[in-house]
């Protein structure tokens, strides 16, 4: 016991006298920037976690939801009264709606929600008597004839409470203003159309409902735990293809796909930061491995056994990674407030405090990062023989590179896998970084191997540098790599804000469509045709659609358990808009097998979108099964298609033969480009077809790009982290070869050289690594920005060299100025104390 206590207050002094020495310094600067990366991306997702767990009953809007896209069997509704449950019912929609405002008619699209007077069965529903005025809460619908509408409705149309509006072909008052409602929190990311909601029995005079109809119908149920589990059970095998139970465990899925997404973009923007930290602890650990050899040494001669040594160490990381994991966890803390600031008020739930976890994974961080990137270099330590004190030139025992390489890559393996959240990603963002490194390190290898030609022709200063460069090839080659790892990251995020959004805006002609037209009667068409050419305007394209459900691939039924994929299963479980057409789109590509002949109008074949095929595991000849209503229509593949989806044309997963789908009850869609100073055009449309429905792209977009942008912030704000993490990697790095330069130009001064000369070589020597590591980082950012637009964003990418070149000259210059600075104070030792120091 007395032994140990002994090793601890040894171990505790020394990392004291290290730590005012700066030896230890950049290791937990880096540790902490590392933890409060990756503590404030977790504790801002932990804070939603929470907050949709504590609220989930009441966003749903009751303990347990079954939604479906066609009307609910009376069935279910009977089995939740008969187990003891409350039961509310409600049915959402997109729909134009009309008022005669103070500026004249106006006409805007609206979310319409249909309720019965239960709802809500949890959270509240809050309605104020004006705008701005005080809400109040209560539960069920408004009266017969009137609606609750949110303020923003309001204002578009230009009317008051009191006015009236029309929806489809019924007129109704405005009786309040809808403050808020539990059903809203789940679309809050993408919530474009203002709400509307009226009562349940007024729906079907509206004249909006028909088989073509995109309806949402929802059954609410609450109660008791075991009330709820008993009818689980009993709705289970009520339950058709299409309809699904959402829980208050789940939440709602919308919502939370969208949070479980930026959190693994913001996670992998903390996770660069982490890389970048690690790399700066390899190298901090490395310089401090070979300082520390004489007193091991010494400590040999003195009689302290290896197990001692490395107890000794042990103790000093221990004490190192716990110290700044809380520091780092107290940052990041402060830090998350921030990611609150800039993605908060795209959420309308209250997040409460954060929870522990955050702050347990960010030590589980800095023990993996201590681990892996520290440890195994400093396992070396306990074995350097106790001659060493006699003689100098034994020099480090020679590492394990093996194990300490496999012991960093698992733990480095282990951090990306763990925030990636899923094998392939994990495995992307893995062979991604693991091969700039590789190519940065032998690129650099190869350029400094051949500087060796050039010599002869360069002036001394730069010959001096490039034989220094030479003669400390491996410590060279790692500094580049490490410069050029941290310049790549940089200069990527510039990529992916400049040049793939600029390529995704090109995409966008300024006529690119940016109304729809949905739910039109096959009967309305000709009279659409008739009224776009009296305004002078091009007559759009009409698309029929028919809604049908994939139930079967060949002889396999298709269900959502089929799939362990997210996107499969949410694909599956909804009806898909199939369509029909003699030819193909003019923005489609047939990309394998044939279109149908002039003799095949009839034939029972299909053309399906080349993505959804390998999404669903669909193949040329596969025989598809949809339902349509209580109908059933098969289908060969004969051709798979690529499709344009961001044109904001009318595009479709599944087209047929005319003879195979016109016979199904059909309604048509339709795009087109409005003029901003044809608004009014709108307006008389929907009096007309009050049944059609408009979608305005052109909002919906608006409303993207401010979810774009406030994500694009806070991956921003996050590679602050990683700013700082380049900055100690440029530090470490220029550290790391400090003790060689050190002894290197003690040689040079004894030897006659002068101080200007070796101050010429010193900044000629990093100018050169410089141009480098920021001419490789060029590249390599602009080769990965051409890999994500390919395969992430799929949008045209022409790199922008001159910014590029221009950033690279920046960082060279950068990289040489702060090299010179951070070592030019060797010169001012006197070359016989240096030297005299290491014999």
């Amino acid at each position: 016991m007395k032994g140990a206590c002994v090793s601890l207050s040894l171990a505790l002094r020394l990392l004291r006298r290290e730590w005012w020495a700066g030896e230890l310094r950049l290791l937990v600067i880096a540790l902490v920037v590392a933890v409060a990366s990756m503590t404030a991306v977790g504790f801002f997702t932990d804070r939603i976690r929470l907050a949709l767990e504590q609220q989930a009953a009441a966003i749903l809007g009751g303990d347990l939801v079954l939604t479906a896209s066609r009307r609910l069997p009376p069935a279910l509704a009977r089995e939740a009264h008969a187990a003891g449950l409350e039961v509310a019912e409600m049915v959402e929609f997109p729909s134009m709606v009309m008022a005669q405002g103070r500026a004249g008619p106006r006409s805007r699209l609206a979310a319409v929600a249909a309720v019965s007077r239960d709802y809500p069965l949890r959270g509240e529903l809050r309605v104020a008597p004006r705008p701005f005025a005080p809400a109040r809460a209560l539960r069920g619908a408004p009266p017969r004839g009137t609606v609750w509408v949110e303020r923003r409705l309001l204002e578009d149309l230009g009317i008051t409470v009191g006015d009236t509006l029309r929806l489809g072909v019924l007129e109704l008052q405005v009786a309040a203003v809808l403050a808020s409602e539990p059903a809203r929190v789940s679309t809050t990311l993408f919530n474009v159309a203002p709400r509307l909601m009226l009562a349940l029995e007024d729906l079907p005079a509206t004249g909006l409902l028909t088989p073509a109809s995109r309806i949402r119908h929802k059954l609410l149920v609450a109660g008791a735990p075991q009330d709820l589990q008993a009818f689980r059970r009993a709705a289970a095998p009520l339950l058709r293809a299409g309809e699904r139970l959402e829980g208050v465990e789940a939440g709602p899925p919308a919502l939370t796909q969208a949070l479980e997404r930026a959190r693994r973009f913001l996670g992998l923007a903390a996770l660069v930061s982490v890389m970048l930290a690690g790399i700066a602890i390899a190298m901090a650990t490395r310089r401090y491995m070979h300082r520390h050899l004489d007193a091991c040494g010494l400590l040999r001669c003195l009689g302290c056994s290896r197990r001692e040594i490395l107890a000794l160490y042990l103790v000093q990381l221990a004490v190192l990674a716990v110290a700044a994991a809380l520091a780092g966890g107290v940052l990041g803390y402060l830090a998350q407030y921030g990611l609150v600031a800039l993605l908060g008020n795209l959420l309308t739930l209250a997040l409460p405090p954060p929870s522990i976890q955050p702050w347990l994974a960010g030590m589980a961080v800095a023990v993996i990062m201590v681990a892996g990137f520290s440890l195994p270099l400093l396992l070396h330590l306990p074995r350097v023989p106790a001659l060493r004190v006699l003689r100098r030139e034994l020099g480090a025992p020679p590492p394990q590179g093996v194990l300490a390489g496999g012991v960093g890559m698992a733990a480095f393996a282990a951090l990306v896998f763990w925030q990636a959240g899923e094998w392939r990603l994990g495995t992307y963002m893995l062979g991604g970084t693991l091969a700039v490194m590789l190519v940065l390190g032998a690129a650099a290898w190869l350029v400094l191997r051949a500087l060796g030609g050039l010599e002869g022709r360069l002036s001394v200063a730069w010959r001096f540098a490039a034989r220094g460069l030479r003669r400390r090839l491996g410590s060279s080659a790692l500094q580049v790599a490490a410069f050029g790892i941290g310049i790549t990251v940089l200069l990527l995020l510039m990529v992916v804000r400049n040049d793939l959004l600029a390529g995704w805006q090109r995409q966008l002609p300024p006529d690119t469509p940016n109304r729809f037209l949905i739910n039109i009667r096959p009967q309305q068409v000709a009279e659409l045709e008739a009224f776009f050419a009296a305004r002078g305007m091009t007559t759009p394209g009409f698309y029929p659609v028919v809604r049908g459900r994939l139930t079967a691939i060949g002889e396999t039924p298709v269900t959502p358990e089929r799939y362990t994929e997210e996107q499969a299963r949410r694909l599956v479980a909804r009806e898909f808009n199939l369509s029909w057409m003699a030819a193909p789109p003019a923005h489609n590509r047939v990309v394998a097998g044939r279109w149908w002949q002039a003799g095949e109008m009839e034939a029972a074949l299909f053309s399906v979108e080349r993505g959804l095929a390998e999404t669903l595991g669909i193949a040329l000849g596969d025989l598809l099964e949809y339902r349509v209503g209580e109908q059933v229509v098969r289908g060969r593949v004969v051709n798979l298609r690529e499709v344009e989806w961001d044109s904001f044309r009318v595009n479709f997963f599944v087209i047929a033969p005319p003879g195979l789908l016109q016979d199904f009850p059909t309604s048509y869609i339709s795009s087109f480009y409005l003029p901003p100073q044809e608004e009014g055009l709108l307006t008389e449309l929907v009096q007309r077809f009050p049944n059609v429905t408009v979608i305005d792209v052109a909002a919906i977009m608006d409303q993207v790009r401010l979810v774009m942008s406030r994500v694009s912030l806070a991956v921003e704000y996050v590679f602050l982290f990683t700013l700082v993490a380049g900055l100690l990697v440029l530090y470490a790095a220029i550290q790391s070869t400090l003790d060689e330069r050190i002894r290197d130009y003690a040689i040079r001064r004894a030897l006659g050289g002068s101080r200007r000369q070796l101050l010429h070589s010193l900044a000629t020597e990093f100018l050169l690594l410089g141009l480098l590591a920021s001419g490789i980082a060029v590249a390599a950012a602009a080769g990965l920005g051409g890999l994500l637009a390919a395969a992430v964003f799929e949008v045209p990418y022409r790199p922008s060299w001159g910014w590029l070149a221009a950033a690279g000259v920046v960082a060279a210059v950068g990289v040489g100025l702060a090299g010179y600075l951070g070592t030019r104070g060797i010169l001012r030792r006197p070359p016989l104390q240096t030297l005299l120091e290491r014999t």
